[in-house]
């Protein structure tokens, strides 16, 4: 559920959603989701400031909190 979620907001910000990937490692009450996309995309979904990643953080851990979880997002080049 919450790759599913934040890869839609992600396609949505990017230029080439094709190579959006998001891998989960999932333990008891934490998720780290681990998001690649294409290299001329990277600066669009960190944004200015870390402003858009950090929006997006947000939105993944009220997300998460609805299930008594926690959630952490990396963007890997």
């Amino acid at each position: 559920m919450l790759v599913a979620f934040v890869e839609q907001i992600v396609r949505n910000l990017v230029d080439h959603p094709e190579q959006v990937r998001i891998t989960a490692v999932n333990g008891e009450k934490t998720a780290m989701l681990e998001l690649r996309c294409h290299a001329e995309d990277v600066g669009k979904v960190i944004g200015k400031n870390g402003k858009v990643i950090g929006a997006i953080r947000t939105l993944l851990s009220q997300v998460a909190s609805r299930d008594g979880r926690k959630a952490l997002i990396e963007v890997v080049e």
